[in-house]
């Protein structure tokens, strides 16, 4: 796997943990919970249908401070 620019955002593959992740600002939804930036959440869910359609297991989830991943699951 290589590292993969999706709408403009740079998705880092982690080799040890078979994901790809991006950071942006940290955002907050209504209840103050953290969420991703809506244009990053909608690279990551574009990078998900890529590696889908090339046969991948794919997962795309966020986590705290800006964090993105699509994760492949072997």
């Amino acid at each position: 796997m290589e590292n993969r620019k999706i709408n403009g955002w740079y998705f880092k593959y982690d080799e040890e943990n078979t994901m790809f992740e991006c950071r942006g600002e940290v955002m907050y939804d209504d209840d103050h919970d953290q969420m991703p930036e809506p244009e990053l959440w909608s690279a990551a869910m574009k990078l998900e249908a890529e590696l889908l359609s090339e046969g991948h297991n794919a997962e795309a989830n966020h986590s705290e401070k800006g964090w993105v991943e699509v994760t492949i699951n072997y």
